[in-house]
């Protein structure tokens, strides 16, 4: 038994394996007290380093954060700038507290528009990071979900085009391993907080058959008892996948008998 779970009163049989998280509004967090927005996502980052660690502790095995989506780059120039800056901090700071937590790193997303020192950094640390074995920490950068699938449609039709795939193998399982996303577990839960009810262009693919949970609070105010909170409240849910609650019964009866 997890004794992170035994703390925050979790069945870590009830635990979602890949939990994705908008996190939404640094900007009005730091509005809010009159402060420069860039305040705001300082503050975030807080939070981002406390719901990584517990989700590791917890046993999650993935975790995405989007951080920044394609469409972010129309934002005020200064924001963006002060943005990138912070994530050149992150990444230099965390670095290597990322690799000695045994924590899997990767930035999923269209990385064209970031400078190089920035893409060097991800580079670096996904290269150190590549062979442990604990959670996925992914994060949406430059990212958009149907640039994401868009990217996987090239990526299939130009191995068809090599001969290297036959048109009629492709299925769902081909399809996502073209995607940002391959190798990680099925998305199990997504979180968006500030209030907003959408998911803005976030995992698309991933999304089908995940428990949304759509919450006011604004991301520098997300802490570990929010999250626990959410999780609770996952645990609670039945997840039928097209079946019906009797044929759950029936299957979770006979897993007892086994």
């Amino acid at each position: 038994m997890n004794s992170y779970c035994d703390k925050w009163n979790l069945n870590p049989l009830k635990l979602p394996q890949h939990i994705g998280i908008v996190m939404d509004g640094n900007g009005r967090w730091a509005t809010k007290r009159v402060l420069p927005r860039i305040s705001g996502h300082h503050k975030g980052v807080e939070r981002v380093q406390e719901i990584t660690e517990l989700c590791g502790n917890l046993g999650i095995e993935a975790l995405t954060l989007f951080a920044f989506s394609e469409e972010n780059w129309c934002r005020p120039e200064e924001e963006v700038y002060g943005i990138m800056g912070l994530l050149r901090w992150y990444i230099r700071k965390e670095h290597k507290r990322i690799v000695e937590k045994n924590v899997q790193f990767r930035v999923i997303g269209n990385r064209i528009k970031l400078s190089k020192d920035i893409i060097e950094l991800i580079e670096n640390l996904e290269k150190d990071t590549k062979n442990n074995t604990g959670m996925h920490l992914s994060i949406a950068l430059s990212y958009s979900a149907q640039g994401e699938i868009l990217r996987a449609v090239q990526k299939i039709v130009k191995n068809v085009q090599q001969e290297e795939l036959n048109a009629n193998e492709i299925n769902e399982k081909i399809f996502e391993q073209s995607l940002d996303t391959k190798g990680l577990p099925p998305l199990d839960m997504f979180i968006r907080t500030s209030g907003e009810y959408r998911v803005s262009n976030f995992l698309l693919w991933q999304l089908a058959y995940a428990e949304l949970f759509f919450d006011n609070i604004l991301w520098p105010d997300f802490d570990s008892k929010k999250m626990v909170e959410l999780l609770q409240m996952y645990s609670l849910r039945e997840r039928r996948f097209g079946k019906t609650s009797e044929q759950l019964a029936e299957k979770s009866f006979n897993m007892t008998l086994g």
